[in-house]
């Protein structure tokens, strides 16, 4: 892509110097692959720029998880795997670099090749790669890989797997898939789909098999001792076969990470406070100064840290299940929205220090902008203008109140709303054109205390309208288990987003994905233009158009008036033991959950 996205480009040209991502394009195999423009870094690169050669190895750390896990496979649908471990145990043939928006160099493989349509891409393996018990890593893995994840895996693989029309050996070491689809993402997609073992599994249904069963990886760390629901305890390989290659060095320093869990985040920070953890992130702006001083930060054991990003907002709040009544009518929705009382909530819970989303990829290059739609946005948006929500050509902003408990403003926004979906209220009691009161429950993991907070809040809001509205606070297992199966009628919803949005949107917001258990597509979202919108974005050839594609998806999707939004976290803050230290170069995705503990460091010198 030809843009400059950020105050430090890095491996961005000048708009005039490219107009087409496929110049770029590798006709002989090379190191890295961009999904625009060229690779910031060079064939000989040593490091990546926000990892340091000269950090020291050793130390253990230990991190907190709330809720627990009742599984260690985090590749299938069953069972609650730790988020972590597909990240420290297992590996994929490109690694991604946090410093540009979307570039991968090589990892389990050497070289990456692919034609100027990108129809296909071949990845050499690197000589010597192998899994955790000595056992090489081969082609055979790879294509077994892509065949056993694609089609009984996780659902989130196989949309890739259906776009592959072929996959195959060419070498002692290669191996090329061929796409029957016209998407530019794939070949970078396949070189981040993560590499079990054929042995294994062959033969075997690793959806059947004991959650407890480990897959066998390849990556830095495994996993030596567990406690179901308690911790996990991952171990630095010694023989690992990566450690001397440029895009490992500076990483994965610590000798072993402990994962522990807590029943919420309120027994988790005070876990922390007593020494038992050793970093957390703190979402919460007035509780990161309120609540962050106590004696092990006045005597400097805990540091404070404060990370910056270039990163989108994304969306984080309540998301609304369209798939049921009354959810289903955007006016309801429309009055949820004008009934969160943000600005009031905003200044409760964090001393109105942090400022609200105000679309899905706001803060960023690719998020709307205010007013009507213009130019190539516009003439993208304007075929589908009789599917598009209300608001989507004309503008729409979020309600802003007036910051009073009362909200008066919103709730008669609301009751308009509300009695235009024919609602209406007797004795106090919004109900239905049949006469049934409307009441509904908010999903809730428990160890979310500040979102069990925000409820609360918002709950209190909705008596005015007549709304009756419960609090269902459940565990990790049963939370995953109803979101993945859509049994819900407004849960949270944290959506994370890159600058270089791709196929994981279809998996998002695709119709496809409405009704795919274990799909991302919380809200049941499924309109012909967000569809569109998404292709448009896929096959996009010059900046221009890929930046109108996104930012006319984020108006319909924020125009949907799908998910009720929080705040944005426009900055990272990690508290940590002062012995845990990281580069001064930050990467442009900032506090990125692989960024810590990936690039840190334990130093007990001083």
């Amino acid at each position: 892509m030809a843009i400059d996205f950020f105050p430090r480009a890095r491996g961005f040209a000048g708009l005039s110097s490219l107009i087409l991502w496929g110049i770029s394009a590798q006709a002989e195999p090379q190191h890295a692959i961009a999904m625009y423009g060229a690779p910031a870094l060079a064939a000989d690169f040593t490091h990546l720029p926000y990892a340091d050669p000269d950090a020291l190895s050793g130390g253990a750390i230990t991190l907190g998880n709330t809720g627990g896990f009742d599984s260690l496979n985090p590749f299938v649908r069953k069972g609650t795997a730790p988020w972590q471990l597909a990240y420290f145990t297992h590996e994929t043939l490109m690694g991604r670099s946090w410093d540009e928006p979307f570039t991968l160099y090589g990892l389990l493989a050497e070289t990456v090749e692919t034609d100027e349509d990108r129809t296909w891409v071949e990845f050499t393996l690197r000589e010597g790669t192998a899994f955790s018990d000595g056992s090489p890593l081969t082609v055979e893995d790879v294509i077994f890989s892509f065949e056993m994840l694609g089609t009984i895996g996780h659902p989130k693989y196989h949309s890739l797997y259906r776009q592959i029309e072929s996959i195959e050996q060419t070498g002692d070491r290669s191996v090329r898939l061929t796409f029957n689809n016209d998407n530019r993402e794939l070949a970078l997609l396949a070189g981040l789909r993560p590499i079990l073992s054929k042995v294994q599994w062959e033969g075997r249904d690793i959806v059947s098999a004991p959650v407890q069963e480990i897959p066998l990886g390849s990556g830095p760390y495994s996993v030596t001792k567990y406690e179901s629901g308690r911790y996990v305890q991952l171990s630095r390989n010694p023989d690992y076969w990566g450690a001397d290659i440029a895009f490992r060095t500076g990483t994965h320093n610590f000798d072993s990470i402990k994962l522990d869990f807590y029943g919420d985040s309120k027994v988790l920070f005070e876990g922390f406070k007593a020494g038992e953890i050793s970093a957390v992130r703190e979402f919460n702006a007035e509780s990161w100064e309120s609540q962050y001083n106590f004696p092990a930060i006045a005597s400097g054991r805990i540091v404070k840290s404060v990370i910056p990003h270039q990163k989108p907002s994304g969306m984080t709040g309540f998301v609304m299940n369209t798939r049921r009544a009354p959810f289903d009518d955007w006016r309801v929705r429309d009055a949820l929205i004008q009934a969160f009382n943000f600005e009031y909530i905003n200044d409760t819970l964090t001393g109105n220090a942090q400022p609200r989303i105000t679309s899905y990829f706001s803060n960023s290059v690719l998020g709307k902008e205010e007013g009507p739609a213009q130019g190539r946005v516009a003439e993208l948006l304007l075929p589908y203008q009789d599917t598009l929500p209300v608001g989507t050509i004309e503008g729409y902003d979020l309600p802003v109140s007036d910051g009073s408990a009362r909200n008066r403003a919103g709730i008669r926004a609301a009751m308009t709303q509300l009695e235009a979906a024919g609602y209406m209220v007797e004795e106090g009691t919004m109900r239905r054109g049949d006469g049934t009161p409307v009441s509904f429950t908010i999903l809730i993991p428990k160890g979310s205390t500040e979102d069990i907070a925000i409820a609360s809040l918002f709950i209190r809001a909705l008596e005015r309208l007549g709304i009756a509205a419960d609090i269902e606070a459940v565990d990790d297992a049963q939370y995953f288990s109803r979101s993945g199966e859509f049994d819900f009628d407004i849960t949270t919803f944290r959506r994370a987003l890159s600058l270089s949005p791709g196929n994981e949107q279809k998996f998002y917001w695709g119709s496809d994905a409405a009704d795919l258990p274990g799909s991302r597509n919380l809200m049941g979202a499924r309109n012909p233009a967000i569809d569109a919108m998404i292709d448009a974005m896929l096959n996009a050839r010059d900046s221009a158009d890929f930046i109108a594609a996104t930012r006319a998806l984020d108006r319909i999707l924020t125009a949907g008036r799908f998910v009720i939004p929080f705040w944005s976290y426009t900055e990272g803050r990690v508290a940590h033991v002062k012995e845990m230290k990281y580069p001064s170069y930050l990467p442009i995705y900032g506090d990125g959950s692989q960024w810590m503990p990936e690039t840190w460091w334990w130093d007990d010198s001083k």
